[in-house]
């Protein structure tokens, strides 16, 4: 039998997530944001649970060719436009929107011979401080695009850095509506964290929300808030069995570097997984897990292969017990993936990037 390992993707997960989006900016068309090939879920596998969104938000021209070849006829944007000058011949062909953050792009745009204008999103830097024109710029950005013939809409957009906690996006939404004021074209604002924390504030409001994190079901402003607070349900569940029990006494040690020692007469249970399938090697003693759908806690160190938790008090639990890593048990029972991020000091976007290739991985209504 293949090793007992597994991931789910949970397709009524991904479009609860994307409901749960709409319901926070009810006037706004949603871009689902499909970067990093899904934010490791796979864009093929989240397709179907997806498709209800107004367009497709990604990175890489080929993502963009797998949606196209999905049968999606809608907006594709890429969201850090194009790299060289070539890749505008392929958004022509596949009718691509682009960000456009530097003049660089201005003038791939300018050379650029085509039939039909570009649909282009203009990016203001409005404190993020990676991509986009500094808001005294970024008026003159919008004169030249607009003076090309290669262009024809302008939408603007900007990118929050603080919309999930305290900090807030006062700041830069005052510098966004300074530099845009009188500017025509749509706009696109909200990241998740923005979404659901501030979409209601009339200042916020646009045309386009870019939903990411949220859509897979994991708290863009954890641990302030968990996913089940906004009512979003976790896209991917990675599960596993233990394939072996150990018996310690006071002293007996666990793993490499013998980093947990038992006080006493214990239980452990050895699972099939490890940081070879994307499990983090630094998620220490103490990590949430669910062996049977009850909650306990890994010990030791994580190996390559596999990782050990503890069946104290789980009588029942032994070889071929489930052992949920994050996400649904077979019983129903939810282990946030925000949870075990915070054990290893990162967040639920990385496990969700991480998850190894020879992970098996099959797709659940």
């Amino acid at each position: 039998m293949p090793r007992p390992i597994q991931a789910t993707i949970h397709t009524q997960a991904l479009r609860q997530n994307l409901n749960r989006a709409r319901q926070a900016a009810p006037d706004a068309q949603v871009w689902a944001v499909t970067k990093a090939n899904a934010y490791g879920h796979g864009i093929e596998r989240v397709f179907e649970g997806l498709r209800g969104a107004d367009g497709f938000a990604l990175l890489d021209l080929s993502e963009a060719e797998r949606v196209r070849a999905l049968g999606w006829r809608g907006p594709i944007l890429l969201l850090e436009g194009v790299f060289e000058a070539r890749d505008l011949e392929l958004c022509s062909r596949l009718h691509l929107w682009h960000t456009v953050h530097c003049d660089e792009q201005i003038d791939m745009l300018a050379l650029h011979k085509t039939h039909e204008p570009h649909r282009v999103f203009l990016k203001m830097n409005s404190g993020m401080n990676r991509l986009g024109f500094a808001p005294e710029r970024f008026r003159s950005a919008w004169t030249r695009l607009n003076a090309l013939p290669q262009v024809d809409e302008i939408s603007l957009m900007t990118h929050f850095s603080d919309a999930d906690g305290p900090k807030g996006i006062s700041g830069q939404m005052a510098r966004f509506a300074e530099a845009t004021r009188d500017l025509p074209g749509e706009r696109s604002l909200s990241n998740s964290a923005a979404t659901l924390r501030h979409a209601q504030d009339a200042a916020v409001k646009a045309d386009w929300i870019r939903p990411g994190i949220a859509v897979y079901g994991s708290s863009p402003d954890f641990p302030e808030h968990s996913a089940e607070h906004w009512g979003l349900q976790p896209a991917m569940s990675l599960n596993a069995q233990i394939i072996a029990v150990q018996h310690l006494q006071a002293g007996d040690s666990v793993g490499y570097g013998s980093s947990f020692v038992a006080e006493g007469p214990m239980r452990i249970g050895v699972v099939a997984c490890g940081y070879a399938d994307g499990y983090p090697r630094i998620c220490p003693t103490g990590t949430p897990v669910l062996v049977g759908g009850v909650p306990s806690r890994t010990l030791g160190r994580v190996s390559m292969d596999m990782l050990t938790v503890d069946l104290d008090g789980l009588a029942d639990a032994g070889v071929g017990s489930q052992v949920t890593l994050w996400g649904r048990s077979a019983t129903g029972q939810t282990l946030s993936i925000d949870a075990v991020a915070q054990a290893a000091g990162t967040v639920g976007y990385e496990l969700m990037c991480a998850l190894a290739p020879r992970v098996p991985v099959v797709v659940q209504d």
